[in-house]
């Protein structure tokens, strides 16, 4: 029998109920419980595929390919449980859902309506496939008393009422502000979002307030007396160096037991939680540093890059160092001369992205690289920019370029426009919808025998996943082999460059698939690991 936690946000947004939610998820895997964590997203588009990453953030990709919230990957590296399409939903796909129905005639005449057609959507996507979950956590996108977000809360006030007494509880996390001027913290913020949330319904069991100072006893008991939550339901969630630490920090403040107590589970054995201070102590402790510039196009928000941020910080964790991430603006080399910053890093990072703002400077970054030697590492659009700069400044195709910018006299690269999936040929042209559209999810890729990737990987066939429409023309295989840039993992039918790179450099690798988003703590990606390792190698700095 699953039991449903529901959380939700209140005051202001990017409180951190995905990395609540993540959090929380571990403690109860520490005492030895099956989970699934979900998101529920309001907004209108049917997924975050086409949303600017400046704007929302980084866009998830799961192993069955789809787009999801970002949220999805703070589930998967705390959890260990990789997510799918079921994990994520918006308020587009319902609606999108509820219109085909109706215009295939599903509801027999009936007036569609947001209760119950649209609300019992929502719940049969929540109450779905969790035969084999101990606890189903899921979060609401968006704050309490955003009006998109209506049919989400009024969903789950409806599972709160038709299931059993004591298989659903509700956490609010909310912010409690600290006043200079006054020198106080702020309760009432909580009361009113509180207050908000139960005029529709619904009535918080534990409150999670995020502070950034210690919250008095008094204040606690405030909360207590005005929300109606017992006082230490109330629980404290302070600022910590790392989002690792999150886990301990929230058990050393009763979160998980007050979750077992709202549930009246009385026989949970305690967690075990070895495995999370030693993620600790190997953050906070590190044996040495490394300085890794990151090139890239979203350099203004640091949540377009997320997953990227987080596996560096795992292959740090494997070679016991702290990485100091350097994010660099792309278009700034497009005008100045890359040397005075890149000059100061031990290695090279240029991740993926869409679009041709910024990439001659992504192009300058690779070739800084490659001449210099410094380790590189492209990743999706990274690859495709290091392969141009061979293209250009060694094997002298002076207009080479990427048919996704315009006409070229040389596409290096160019659209995919079918490719294999399964037993399934999936073909698209220029003229198609951009949503869902891409080479989306896990393909395999097999990898040349001696070739420094299948050394890193200590196999020659792995899965990675992709999001891209856009790969490498294997016309120019043997122009790109004879400047020194090796293909060294194409998909199993040869047809589709997967990694290149070359043998005449200290670590110089890119990858057309996204490995980042299958980087965990416990489990670091074997090239971020290496690439790290690599960095560490450089004695040019010191």
């Amino acid at each position: 029998m699953a039991r449903y936690i529901f959380i939700t946000g209140g005051v202001v947004s990017s409180l951190g109920k995905g990395l609540a939610s993540a959090a929380l998820g571990a403690l109860l895997q520490a005492r030895g419980y099956s989970v699934r964590l979900r998101k529920l997203d309001p907004y209108l588009n049917v997924d975050p595929g086409t949303m600017s990453p400046i704007q929302h953030g980084e866009v998830f990709v799961t192993d069955d390919g789809a787009e999801t919230d970002l949220d999805l990957g703070h589930y998967e590296r705390f959890t260990g449980r990789s997510a799918n399409k079921r994990d994520n939903i918006t308020t587009g796909k319902i609606y999108s859902d509820i219109i085909a129905k109706e215009r295939r005639g599903d509801f027999l005449g009936a007036t569609v309506q947001v209760i119950p057609h649209v609300t019992d959507e929502i719940k049969n996507f929540i109450l779905e496939g969790n035969e084999d979950f101990d606890f189903v956590l899921c979060e609401i996108g968006g704050t309490v008393g955003d009006i998109e977000a209506l049919p989400f809360f009024e969903a789950i006030r409806q599972i709160g009422y038709e299931l059993p007494k004591g298989e659903v509880i509700y956490i609010h996390l909310t912010l409690m502000p600290f006043v200079a001027a006054a020198g106080e913290l702020k309760t009432k913020p909580t009361q009113h979002s509180v207050k908000e949330l139960r005029s529709i319904g619904i009535s918080p069991n534990i409150l999670l307030i995020r502070s950034e100072r210690e919250i008095p006893i008094a204040e606690r008991k405030k909360l207590s007396l005005f929300c109606n939550v017992g006082e230490g339901a109330v629980i404290q969630a302070l600022d910590v160096d790392s989002i690792y630490d999150v886990p301990i920090a929230y058990h050393n403040e009763g979160l998980d037991k007050e979750v077992l107590n709202a549930f009246n589970i009385k026989d949970s054995k305690k967690p075990d939680l070895k495995k999370w201070q030693e993620i600790s102590q190997n953050i906070h402790s590190p044996e040495g540093e490394v300085n890794i510039a990151i090139v890239g196009k979203y350099t203004g928000l640091k949540d377009a890059y997320k997953s990227l941020s987080e596996a560096l910080v795992h292959g740090g964790i494997a070679n016991k160092v702290r990485v100091n991430m350097k994010w660099v603006d792309s278009e700034i080399f497009e005008q100045d001369d890359p040397s005075p910053i890149l000059e100061n890093v031990h290695a090279i990072l240029v991740p993926g992205g869409f679009g041709e703002r910024g990439t001659e400077g992504k192009i300058k970054a690779a070739q800084f690289a490659r001449i210099r030697n410094v380790p590189y590492f492209g990743i999706c659009l990274g690859m495709q920019m290091a392969c141009i700069e061979a293209a250009r400044n060694i094997a002298g195709l002076r207009e080479a370029g990427s048919s996704e910018f315009g006409k070229v006299r040389d596409s290096i690269v160019g659209l995919m426009t079918e490719w294999t999936k399964g037993n399934a040929k999936l073909e698209r042209d220029e003229d198609m919808d951009l949503g869902g559209t891409m080479r989306l999810g896990s393909y395999t890729a097999q990898l040349a025998r001696g070739s420094r990737v299948a050394d890193i990987y200590g196999t020659t066939s792995i899965n990675e996943r992709h999001r891209h429409r856009y790969e490498v023309n294997m016309a120019y295989r043997k122009v790109l082999e004879a400047s020194g840039l090796i293909i060294s993992g194409v998909s199993p039918d040869g047809k589709l460059p997967e990694i290149v790179e070359r043998t005449d450099h200290p670590w110089f690798i890119g990858v057309q698939f996204h490995p980042e988003l299958k980087s965990r703590p416990f489990d670091p990606h074997p090239l971020f690991a290496s690439f790290i390792k690599a960095a560490l190698g450089q004695d040019r700095l010191v």
